[in-house]
């Protein structure tokens, strides 16, 4: 009976504030070969800048997280990067940044209401929200991470996640299935519209909301459907080209009010058990620099991928082979100048799971992209097709 009452009143005793919280994080280390070069541009991808000339290995992300429960309704989560690379600063990189620093705010015991404010990711594209430590890609599909820079922005979200859900999305996780995370079954909320980490340029708001139910068939297959849209006022941010390849080099007019940017976009989750699809489309209009290169308007845009894999468990860790196709075409906003762009690829790729704190990826490309660097100078084009095909390879550590 004194033991009973000891337990009791051990569990009652608050935590001290080092027992709240855990740190974890990845690191992912990359290097990439460039070959049959075909098209004008030279080689560029807007993920990841090891794809060029005279570059090698890369540490593409270098994540810690410090998170925890502040209180029985309040939690807390902090991700900085340390590989980041910052605008202004072509020479260096590797400098610390954050990229989540946020607080949910339960308005229930169950936790079935919460409130999401600080730095978060936006919850548009299934993709956008997966961790990049879950992805089999290296990179994310243009057609979805165009929409939001960074997958964050600084703004309020609230999220509903009946508990029969909460469980779902917990199955998924703990099963390696490689899920996005729990952002509700419904989810609405406003933000700055500039991206994470980035200064916002304009009074507008983003406005985004966001359906995702995952389901069982047959008691043995998960599947998750979903659906979302946003709507705000961009400022694209310029920088000088030569318009077309002719003449000085200038910057296009630009709107520093914003332009308007909506999307809508659908999902089809067939988790991979161990066969698996993924497939989103996105459709909508935005921001984009105009035929003649001289100013930024508004047009349509369209794209989205499908990818399928195979999950195969070993003695010791697991193979998933994938392939995916990637399409995307309209304006790059989240780029200098917004320039339109058109991109088609086909990767082919392994993901091999040594064990839970270490994993390899191979992947080859095949990809027909525009370059969205904004080039300076004179008589010089910008935003001419990179056709080639690339040979990539991740390392990735998990502690």
């Amino acid at each position: 009976e004194e033991d009973a009452k000891k337990k009791e009143e051990d569990a009652k005793k608050e935590k001290k504030w080092f027992e709240k919280y855990t740190i974890r994080g990845y690191a992912q280390f990359r290097v990439n070969e460039v070959f049959d070069e075909n098209g004008p541009a030279k080689a560029h991808h807007v993920g990841d800048s090891s794809v060029g000339d005279n570059q090698s290995f890369l540490i593409r992300r270098a994540r810690l997280i410090l998170s925890g429960d502040v209180s029985e309704h309040v939690s807390l989560y902090f991700q900085p990067d340390f590989a980041s690379n910052v605008p202004g600063s072509p020479d260096a990189n590797q400098f610390a940044q954050i990229r989540d620093l946020y607080a949910d705010v339960f308005l229930d015991d169950d936790k079935e209401l919460r409130f999401r404010i600080g730095q978060s990711k936006v919850p548009y594209g299934w993709e956008n929200l997966q961790s990049s430590s879950n992805r089999l890609p290296l990179d994310r599909s243009d057609s979805l991470n165009t929409a939001v820079r960074n997958e964050r922005d600084l703004g309020i979200f609230c999220y509903w996640t009946p508990v029969e859900v909460q469980d779902t999305f917990k199955y998924i996780m703990d099963e390696g299935l490689k899920g996005s995370g729990n952002y509700g079954l419904f989810g609405v909320g406003v933000y700055n519209g500039q991206g994470g980490s980035f200064r916002e340029q304009n009074d507008d708001l983003h406005a985004v909301a966001r359906v995702a139910y995952p389901f069982w068939l047959n008691d043995c297959q998960l599947v998750e459907v979903g659906m979302q849209g946003y709507t705000g006022q961009y400022t694209v941010l310029t920088s000088p080209i030569s318009p077309l390849g002719v003449g000085a080099a200038a910057a296009p007019a630009s709107n520093p009010e914003g332009i308007k940017d909506e999307r809508l976009a659908w999902t089809f989750i067939y988790y991979p058990q161990p066969i698996g699809f993924q497939s989103e489309w996105t459709v909508g209009r935005g921001p984009s620099l105009n035929d003649a290169q001289t100013s930024i308007g508004h047009s349509a845009l369209y794209g989205g991928y499908a990818m399928a894999m195979y999950r195969q468990k070993l003695e010791k860790g697991e193979l998933i082979p994938f392939a995916r196709w990637n399409y995307y075409q309209g304006g790059y906003k989240t780029e200098r100048n917004a320039p339109y762009s058109k991109i088609e690829e086909l990767e082919f790729g392994t993901e091999w799971q040594f064990s839970k704190s270490l994993e390899f990826v191979a992947m080859y490309t095949i990809t027909d992209r525009t370059n969205t660097q904004a080039i300076g100078s004179a008589n010089t084009p910008s935003y001419e097709q990179f056709d080639g095909r690339l040979l990539r390879f991740q390392v990735q550590v998990t502690y």
